[in-house]
This record gives C-alpha cells, structure tokens and sequence, in this order.
C-alpha cells in the first residue's frame, strides 16, 4: 500500500468513525406506561425506562433519541429500522425472542389481577369465567389471560391507562396487567375503591423472564454493548439511584 492510499485509508476510517460516534442511539418507548415511560405535562418523555435508556447511553458514550411508539408495532418498527432499540418494559418471552434479540432482563415484576373492593372475583379459572377482563393487546398479560383463564370474557385495549379508565367506569370486571404499575395506580386518586386480588402471578413461560431491551437480530456488537452498560449500571449505583426515584422496592432482577 502506498504512503497516499494508506492516508486516504485513515482518513476514510476516522470519518466513518466520527459519522458513528455522530449518529444517536434511536430507542423506541411506548410513552403510555406510568412510571416506566410516560410524556409529561410539558410533552417530554419521563419515566424509569427513558432514566435507564439514558444510563446506558451515558455509559457507552453515545447521544440518545427517544420517542414514542404504539405497543402493537414498536417490534415491527424495530425491524424495519425506525429505530436501534427498544427500552419499553418489554417482557423477554420466547415468541418475541424469535423477532428480536434481548439483553439480559433489567428489571422483573410479575402480574397483578385489580378489581373494585368488595368484588369476589379472584386469578382462579372458575372464579374468572364469564368475568369482562380488561387487558392490553398483543402484551403478555394478554397471552396469560388466553391460557390460564380461557372461559373470562377479554376486551383488549392499546394502552393500560384506557383498561384502567373502564375499570374506573364500571365497564369493567377487573383488569390484569404489571405488577408495579398497578400497585402504583392503586395508590393515586384513581385507584381509590380497587384492590389486588390475590398474589401476583409469576409465571415464566408466558411472562417471561424479566424486561430486556430489544434490539435487531442482526445488531450484535450493540447487544454487547448494551449488556456492558447493564452491568455497569447495576454495579456502580446508578441503577439503584434511577430505581429509587420511582419505586420503593427494588426492581433489580438476580444476576
């Protein structure tokens, strides 16, 4: 290689590089999903998913752009390269682990059956039959109401906050979603008179392991990357810190 061909190789290098380093890490988040991911009162993403997208773009030295995305496509519009990952408490299952690849979990909770106080309805097949079970579509809760409560009657939502407005209503039975964020609605104004009814329902092979981010099958080094970042995170406090400001247990899963 000449001395000139050899420059003009570096140089070519050293703008690839920089375009990389320019380029921001696009996540997609729901953005519907208090605490975890919401659009505040001045219309910005807030939330412990958007803190946690944030740490580990802060660990790996690279600009994050969060938006907004509907659940029913926010895989879809992964893989058509909308954006880079997805930090949306999305439950690791072995369905979606065929669409996508996930970091470890960074987060597990398990779900909750709420209904109004005084209400006898409990998560046990005879008891749910023929109850109006609200629930969000294409979620996992929706998948753990098809195979553990086939005989209740299910009305699917796009977001948990509108099955949680119909709940309110009286339009509604009951309604099984996440574990923490029902014990949060639970404790605001709106979830006055409703209850959990029973424990929560930890079942791995419909709910999954935990909440990973999801990136493209094909994005390995990324993955890699994101796992570090995880790792960090949960090892120098910052993710106890993020966890601190939203919960008043700890979410971290076993490692």
């Amino acid at each position: 290689m000449t001395t000139k061909t050899f420059s003009i190789a570096l140089a070519a290098l050293g703008l690839s590089t920089l375009a990389a380093q320019a380029d921001p890490l696009r996540i997609a988040t729901e953005g519907a999903y208090p605490p975890f991911n919401f659009v505040d009162a001045s219309g910005e993403l807030q939330g412990f998913d958007v803190d946690i997208a944030n740490a580990l773009c802060d660990v790996m030295e690279i600009e994050c752009e969060i938006t907004a995305q509907a659940w029913d496509g926010i895989i879809p519009g992964l893989n058509a390269g909308r954006y880079d990952a997805i930090v949306a408490s999305m439950s690791i299952t072995p369905e979606r682990e065929e669409a996508v690849n996930f970091t470890q979990p960074y987060y597990q909770a398990g779900a909750v059956l709420v209904a109004p106080e005084g209400s006898d309805i409990m998560p046990e097949p005879d008891s749910m039959a023929g109850q109006l079970i609200g629930v969000q579509r294409a979620s996992t809760y929706a998948n753990l109401i098809e195979e553990r409560f086939p005989e209740a009657d299910v009305r699917l939502y796009d977001t948990v906050e509108n099955h949680n407005l119909d709940l309110i209503s009286g339009r509604l039975d009951g309604v099984i979603a996440q574990r923490i964020f029902m014990s949060n609605w639970l404790d605001s104004d709106d979830g006055e008179g409703f209850e959990m009814k029973g424990d929560a329902m930890l079942d791995p092979d419909i709910l999954g392991l935990g909440a990973g981010v999801a990136v493209r099958k094909d994005d390995t080094e990324l993955l890699d990357r994101l796992n570090d970042a995880l790792d960090t995170i949960m090892d120098n406090g910052t993710y106890a810190e993020i966890n601190d400001r939203y919960f008043d247990v700890s979410l971290m899963p076993q490692r």
